[in-house]
């Protein structure tokens, strides 16, 4: 018999591929996905900086553990696959792996509601208690074209600094954190915000922003506010969701 992906890697590495796919999975589920682009990676378990992301050409419900590619930080594959990986995608990936060793998952996502967000020049406003989350740990990076030039890396590692949310310039969203449950759950609160602020931005009406000292007190204690988030908690639930719907991930 045939040795599989599952046979031919640590059971660690195992586990970071199923939680991967089901992630990939989970962000086609609520409609997050930009057909085949956008990209989601996280860093192998091990000394070596390799790091999973999605074969180039695959639809997100589509992706499983043994599809995902292993690369590189200079984008070299490390294991044989037949699917190549993004360039664009792996820029801004390797350079925020590079840079934070606490950033072991990173979302980046096109949504229709995050690139409006990202191109007003007010950028996220304190509309909501979920804006409140990724106002306490946000940062914005300037839009350069795609993301194809090497160079950019260092300015967007600069932005981005000890942030867990990222609003990228007429681009999109980025998420980052120590683990997958945590990064999606991130990216659902900033997705979420940017959907109720063109919401409430439509209505017409004047808005009712947070006030500032409720703000700056979350803001004061933002590594507290976004690790108690809760990504654990509603992880299960997304797979068990996931199970029902589009099971086949984990193969």
């Amino acid at each position: 018999m045939a040795e599989t992906i599952k046979d031919l890697v640590t059971q660690e590495e195992w586990q970071a591929r199923v939680d991967l796919a089901a992630c990939y999975r989970a962000v086609a589920m609520f409609g997050w996905d930009d057909l085949i682009f956008t990209h989601i990676s996280v860093r192998v378990p091990g000394p070596e900086h390799h790091f999973l992301i999605n074969p180039f050409g695959m639809m997100f419900e589509e992706v499983t553990a043994s599809s995902l590619v292993k690369v590189d930080l200079q984008g070299n594959k490390v294991m044989d696959s037949n699917y190549d990986i993004n360039p664009a995608g792996f820029t801004i990936h390797s350079a925020v792996h590079e840079a934070r060793d606490n950033a072991k998952c990173v979302i980046h996502l096109h949504t229709a509601a995050g690139i409006a967000v990202s191109a007003s020049e007010q950028g996220l406003l304190p509309l909501s208690q979920q804006s409140l989350f990724a106002l306490s740990s946000l940062s914005y990076h300037d839009y350069e074209g795609v993301a194809l030039n090497p160079d950019e890396k260092t300015r967007l590692v600069a932005d981005l600094g000890g942030t867990h949310f990222m609003i990228l310039r007429n681009h999109g969203l980025l998420t980052c954190a120590d683990n997958i449950a945590d990064a999606f759950l991130y990216m659902y609160l900033l997705e979420c915000s940017c959907q109720i602020q063109l919401k409430a931005q439509s209505s017409g009406q004047d808005l009712l922003q947070i006030p500032s000292e409720i703000l700056s007190g979350i803001q004061a204690q933002a590594e507290q506010v976004t690790r108690s988030a809760g990504g654990a908690l509603a992880w299960p639930g997304i797979l068990r969701k996931l199970e029902r719907t589009n099971p086949g991930y984990d193969q």
